[in-house]
């Protein structure tokens, strides 16, 4: 077999086996197949696509070019939630300890961020004392105790993807949905999920602008986790404003206590509500998504899903007071209010630009050398619909720097107000179950 033939055969539009598909992967991985040939077959995947059947072999290859953690001694059928990021979204915090406390077992693998704010893990160690740095089998048996636990990325899982994601970085071949569909799902099923709950971000702030192609995206990854034997379902939701009020890691662990308290923002609540009611139904523990529903709000309600958070936090190292007294996270010296500027509606937040204003701040990682202050970040007080007065706050900018004017800029940049009233946008667009 020559990878030659695979190029030409992919530049064609002809469809790869799975054994082509195989040697591709192994052999680009160890190092036999030069970057110029497999920068050539993704470009030509780039413009021919590929089928569902590849995709899933693509996945399936990629997966086993590295580690797989075994979750089989976990009681229980294990759902997991991945989203495609956005800014605000603080869902794994709030559904983690949620879902849970229904007795779904959720052992969660998650990174850390670049970007606006900090990934899961950098947001979960805003209380103090909480660490991921914890061998499989205290992982495994801490799931098994108190139905969660939340670890960073362990041992040498999908290498292939870690490579072909550097190549397609440089060669402008990111932006391919089979490529994009068949990484995300590699690391899911190589972390041993028996579900998959995926959450589909469209809009300014999300990886995918449009909704067009946020559909496709979620098709092709509900497409590949059933092909290759994992439950998989998409929600396909707004990231054309921030989710919920808070930008920031101490300050979206905060939103999170008061969302599993009942208090927390409308939007980010009735999100975490949708997905989490996938989640309860792909693991067995409801026979509808509206018997999940009622039981999720049930333990929102008896305090039941905070407990959980409380003995997640304790169980990894964490300060689980926090729960009681959030200030006992990391605090910013400086709180800014950002006054309108007019009266009016707020027509527009551009939330990818929003979120760049708090890494600015230091909330998020401009690079992997970066050192994130978990104190600081965005508190929005206003959202998209809402009417504004002139001199009322936006929105309060936890700072560690008095001089801000520059982050101000920026957002005054990205929040219009207009004479006029806008509908609120829509929250959840679709759900894609095959």
């Amino acid at each position: 077999m020559r990878m030659y033939d695979l190029i030409a055969k992919k530049r064609d539009g002809h469809e790869l086996s799975k054994e082509e598909i195989d040697f591709f992967v192994e052999n680009y991985t160890s190092g036999d197949i030069p970057d110029y040939q497999a920068s050539a077959l993704c470009m030509a995947i780039f413009f021919q696509d590929m089928t569902t059947d590849e995709r899933a072999h693509l996945t399936t290859a990629m997966v086993d070019s590295g580690d797989t953690i075994d979750l089989s001694s976990i009681e229980g059928i294990k759902v997991d939630k991945h989203s495609t990021g956005g800014v605000g979204d603080t869902t794994t915090l709030i559904l983690a300890p949620l879902v849970a406390s229904l007795g779904a077992p959720v052992a969660k693998m998650s990174g850390r961020g670049l970007g606006h704010t900090g990934g899961t893990i950098d947001k979960l160690e805003a209380v103090p004392g909480f660490h991921v740095e914890i061998d499989k089998q205290e992982f495994i048996d801490l799931v098994n105790k108190n139905k969660v636990s939340v670890i960073g990325q362990t041992g040498n899982l999908t290498p292939a993807d870690k490579k072909l994601y550097g190549l397609r970085d440089v060669t402008a071949t990111v932006n391919s949905i089979p490529l994009i569909a068949s990484s995300i799902m590699s690391k899911k099923i190589a972390a041993g999920a028996d579900a998959i709950v995926l959450d589909v971000k469209t809009g300014a702030g999300a990886f995918m602008k449009t909704l067009e192609d946020s559909r496709e995206l979620a098709k092709a990854m509900v497409g590949i986790g059933n092909r290759v034997g994992r439950n998989t379902m998409a929600v396909i939701s707004d990231m054309s404003q921030p989710l919920g009020n808070a930008i920031g890691n101490a300050l979206e662990v905060e939103e999170a206590i008061d969302t599993l308290k009942g208090n927390g923002p409308e939007d980010l609540t009735e999100l975490c509500l949708t997905l989490g009611s996938q989640m309860v139904v792909l693991a067995g523990k409801a026979d509808s998504l509206d018997h999940a529903r009622q039981l999720l709000k049930e333990n929102i309600d008896n305090g039941k899903a905070l407990e959980q958070f409380r003995t997640f936090l304790a169980s990894q190292g964490g300060d689980g007071s926090v729960v009681d007294d959030p200030k006992k996270m990391p605090q910013a010296q400086y709180k800014i209010e950002l006054p309108s500027q007019k009266d009016g509606y707020v027509s527009e937040m551009v939330a990818d630009q929003i979120g760049i204003s708090a890494m600015m701040l230091g909330a998020g990682r401009a690079t992997k050398e970066s050192e994130i202050d978990m104190a600081v970040g965005l508190y929005l007080h206003k959202k998209i619909g809402d009417e504004v007065k002139k001199g009322e706050s936006l929105l309060t900018i936890y700072s560690n720097q008095q001089d801000v004017e520059e982050v101000k800029t920026k957002l005054y940049e990205n929040i219009t107000i207009n004479e006029s009233s806008i509908e609120r946008p829509t929250l959840v667009h679709e759900m894609i179950t095959e």
